[in-house]
């Protein structure tokens, strides 16, 4: 290894590796500071506490992450579900408040912890994108909306539901405070302009440092603007949190919530850019980095964190090669804690609040919910509750509704499968579903249908019934070919089921039952069940063409197209 070269997360790392670090740590640290702040003001926490949530746990994450370029650190979504389950509890900023609030961060790192250890990260996959973009999209107006305050400049409460927050600012409207209101509107004019100019000009710090010097210039904090005020200088000592059972058990759920959907953002983000640069990300691994710097942030007043889409995207861009960017920022922070604390003193609040708005206005994503409902309505109407709960429920209660109802529509769907007539298809010399292919061709005495979806003790009776439905259509039919291609299980209520079915039918109405294709799975367990000696002919054929080829059914002939008929029940 050479004096200017060394390995760091198996990579070749050297002084151009630095560099890249270097601007990317740099870059990051102007955006982290104000975002920060805002952040820790959306968690109705003190700013200050932004600031200590974007050093160690940036740390502890760097030394522990697979990713080489996930910038963790405090986001709005995370902020947000904070304050909206310790609210509830406490009265917003108080002493009392703080302490839950980095009890939660410790029980959210613990059950991060608890995850990545034993290997559950595949845990997050029953949480539908469906669920999580609704939820975001509602999120992020909530977001949006919860700050209208501080740029109004009005006294109104902390509320969740987005007609309360309305409800609150109409009220108030008398009370609006013109020059906040120009602050801050002004400043988020700004910060989409810097944006639209050049994406890499750190627009939120420098409207950050013009705000400061215009309020201690002009003395408008004499004029009623709303400023951040005195921010404690140095950095808290490290201890853990004061816990208490009956606290610990009123956050778990929240705290759970919070665990699993910070997961999810962050591995989302590692993996879209480690995909870019041909690397893996380790899910566990990941979950341990992340449950670690929880716990021993909450150690050093830190609320909860996770990835961050912008700034990671921004790491990116700017050329961050490995984690060492983010330990720079921390590093960088902390130097900002030690010795530039007072500079903040003449900060509005509205421009920490027009940081924060702009920031999750792109968090609202109307153009997926569209394209779910041209490709899958199902998942469509998933999106809309989601959505629509989240706004008007709770953002507490979004992603828990949201997931509930993707179970029930399931279900739902799970206990009315797709049973489907097929005829032959001359042309493609196979057989196909008559609803597809309205001139298949069909025998008058045979009903030969396909199921495609596994049977179980929910949808047996549908299957009965969508048989019955077919034979009043086909009274004629004396043989029921059932193609059990798409089955992929059976439990011991369907093959019950099947037996009654199999021998009422041959005794009351002399239709015979014939399966054909069945999977190993089910030939192994319907042999459990005694088929192979009960049903031995029913059961024998591997394909429907050797069923009609040994039972001669003509389906050549051309006689036998028929019209297409609607089977419903």
């Amino acid at each position: 290894m050479s004096p200017k070269k060394l390995s760091i997360l198996g990579l070749s790392y050297n002084q151009h590796s630095f560099k890249r670090d270097l601007i990317a740590g740099l870059t990051i640290f102007v955006m982290l500071v104000p975002q920060g702040m805002a952040y820790a003001m959306l968690t109705g926490l003190p700013p200050v506490m932004g600031l200590y949530a974007s050093t160690i746990p940036l740390i502890i994450y760097a030394l522990l992450a697979s990713s080489r370029h996930l910038s963790v650190g405090p986001v709005a979504i995370t902020s947000l579900l904070v304050f909206s389950s310790v609210s509830v509890i406490a009265e917003t900023g108080s002493s009392e408040y703080i302490s839950y609030v980095l009890i939660l961060a410790l029980m959210v790192g613990a059950i991060q912890l608890l995850l990545g250890m034993s290997k559950a990260g595949f845990i997050v996959k029953f949480i539908p994108h469906s669920v999580m973009n609704g939820y975001t999209s509602a999120a992020a107006i909530v977001i949006g909306l919860s700050q209208l305050k501080h740029v109004l400049g009005i006294e109104a409460g902390n509320y969740l539901q987005i007609h309360v927050l309305f409800t609150e600012v109409f009220q108030h409207l008398s009370d609006v405070h013109l020059l906040t209101v120009g602050i801050g509107i002004g400043s988020m004019l700004g910060l989409v302009l810097f944006k639209k100019i050049n994406p890499k000009i750190p627009g939120a710090l420098l409207i950050v440092i013009l705000s400061i010097a215009m309020v201690y210039v002009f003395g408008l904090h004499h004029s009623g603007v709303q400023i951040v005020g005195d921010v404690p200088q140095g950095f808290p000592a490290i201890a853990l949190p004061p816990l208490s059972i009956e606290v610990m058990q009123l956050l778990f759920p929240m705290a759970l919530t919070i665990s699993l959907i910070a997961f999810m953002e962050s591995l989302a983000i590692a993996k879209a850019i480690a995909n870019k640069e041909k690397y893996k990300v380790n899910p566990n691994r990941e979950l341990r980095a992340l449950g670690l710097s929880n716990i021993v942030g909450a150690c050093f007043h830190s609320f909860p964190v996770n990835g961050s889409f912008s700034r990671t995207a921004v790491n990116y861009q700017a050329g961050g090669v490995t984690q060492m960017a983010s330990m720079i920022t921390a590093m960088l922070v902390m130097v900002t804690l030690f010795f530039f604390t007072s500079f903040f003193y003449y900060l509005p609040n509205a421009i920490l609040a027009a940081i924060i708005m702009v920031a999750v206005y792109k968090l609202i994503d109307l153009k997926e919910m569209r394209h779910l409902f041209q490709v899958k309505p199902f998942e469509g109407w998933i999106w809309v509750t989601t959505f629509f709960v989240t706004l008007f429920v709770g953002i507490q209660w979004g992603i828990i509704i949201g997931a509930a109802f993707t179970l029930i529509l399931l279900v739902k769907q799970s206990a009315r499968p797709n049973i489907v007539e097929l005829g032959y298809v001359k042309k493609e010399n196979a057989f196909r579903d008559t609803n597809r292919y309205p001139k298949a061709r069909t025998i008058e005495n045979v009903l030969l249908i396909r199921v495609d979806s596994s049977l179980h003790f929910a949808n047996i009776a549908f299957f009965e019934e969508k048989i019955k439905a077919y034979l009043k259509r086909k009274p004629k039919a004396k043989w029921i070919i059932v193609d059990m291609a798409g089955v992929n299980d059976m439990d011991t209520v369907s093959v019950g089921t099947l037996e009654e079915l199999i021998v009422s039918y041959r005794k009351e109405y002399g239709v015979t039952f014939v399966f054909a294709n069945m999977k190993g799975a089910i030939r192994d367990t319907v042999k459990k069940a005694g088929w192979t000696e009960k049903y031995k002919d029913e059961i024998k054929y591997p394909t429907i063409e050797q069923v009609v080829k040994e039972k001669g059914f003509d389906y050549h002939s051309e006689d036998l197209i028929v019209a297409t008929l609607d089977y419903q029940i």
